[in-house]
């Protein structure tokens, strides 16, 4: 990713509702989910206020749709969200891994679904 991309990507989760867009999609998966379940995961947006935010997202990079029957299915695009991590932690430690060992161990995916304490 190029210092242009990332700052496009940087303005579009600057705002509070596109951030937690792209954190829900991100939870949602490769599969993403329908706008109306969007909405309603982020606190029940209108459609008219999702689609401007989504439209932003969109424009960034960071969030794709498509089709599906009558629904359109959002989804976040997974490796420009790595892209823009990859970005800011490219010459982080500068020959000192120890400084960069905490992000990393941040980054470390389980893979697991967090378990609700209802599943526990």
């Amino acid at each position: 990713m190029d210092e242009s991309s990332a700052l496009t990507a940087f303005a579009a989760l600057s705002q509070e509702t596109r951030l937690r867009i792209v954190r829900t999609l991100v939870r949602a998966g490769p599969d993403g989910m329908p706008a109306g379940t969007l909405g309603a995961a982020i606190g029940g947006a209108s459609s008219s206020r999702l689609s401007f935010h989504l439209a932003h997202l969109e424009q960034a990079g960071l969030v794709n749709s498509r089709r599906d029957g009558r629904f359109i299915i959002y989804a976040a695009v997974l490796p420009a969200l790595s892209g823009l991590i990859a970005f800011l932690m490219r010459d982080c430690c500068q020959g000192h891994p120890d400084i960069c060992a905490p992000a990393v161990a941040a980054l470390a995916c389980s893979c697991e679904p967090e378990k609700d304490a209802a599943d526990a």
